[in-house]
């Protein structure tokens, strides 16, 4: 019976399931293999109670012991955790993903949010989510924006140059490159429109490339664009937590 775990209202559980889960995730957090004492410690539980399960998960495929040299005893995560971690990855469409991102993003900011990605005109707009108060800008789909004079544009010459450079636009200088990536994210003030700001931060997939922007944009008198402000804040974090949704 101390196999089913659950509170009232919610799902009933396998207990030893979560339990064993535990040590999956000391190793996912990890990220490399550890030794069993180690691994038992971030997983809450002693070695002799994790070693059944890791014995049970070798069985698996979801944990291997790392016979190398000088390795043995260590354990890591096996060939069908990352078999599922691939499928995961294959499964995650970034603009899919993102979609009620930008919707909570905009309610919480309270500025319009969108979500570019790069096309065969460059930074593209795919999806916007319209904050409380109207900008009156164009924002909608299919918008393409400017690689050098918008936030968006100079955050895909900082991180997909070579696809900027062949589109034969002029780019952003050195100096605002590096201010890209030292903030990680772009900033525009008064650029396109006058009295209209942006921010824009980057997503990454697994494979380290930006595969989209989230933009947001409003009006200068109440857009805070300060690197360490709660708005750029908030952009930069749930970009961070999409990247590594898909790997990063």
């Amino acid at each position: 019976m101390n196999d089913v775990k659950g509170k009232k209202n919610e799902p009933r559980g396998i207990q030893s399931i979560e339990v064993g889960g535990q040590l999956l995730l000391a190793l996912a957090h990890h990220g490399r293999p550890m030794a069993l004492k180690d691994l038992a410690r971030g997983a809450g539980m002693t070695p002799a109670k994790a070693h059944p399960y890791l014995v049970s998960f070798i069985k698996l495929g979801l944990v291997e012991q790392d016979g190398g040299s000088g390795r043995a005893g260590f354990y890591g995560l096996g060939p069908l955790a990352l078999q599922l971690g691939l499928i995961s990855l294959q499964q995650y469409d970034p603009v899919r993903l993102a979609t009620p991102v930008i919707e909570e993003l905009a309610l919480q900011i309270g500025h319009t949010v969108a979500i570019a990605v790069w096309g065969t005109r460059g930074p593209t707009v795919v999806r916007v989510a319209e904050g409380p108060t109207p900008v009156h800008i164009s924002m909608r789909h299919g918008t393409v924006m400017s690689v050098a004079g918008t936030a968006s544009g100079r955050l895909f010459a900082t991180w997909r140059a070579d696809d900027a450079i062949a589109l034969g636009e002029p780019l952003p200088d050195a100096a605002a490159i590096a201010a890209v990536r030292e903030a990680g994210l772009a900033t525009s003030r008064d650029g396109v429109v006058l009295g209209v700001s942006a921010a824009a931060a980057p997503v990454f997939d697994a494979a380290g490339r930006l595969v989209l922007a989230l933009t947001a944009i409003g009006s200068s008198a109440s857009f805070d664009t300060s690197p360490t402000g709660a708005l750029t804040t908030a952009l930069r974090d749930a970009a961070t937590r999409l990247s590594h949704q898909l790997g990063h």
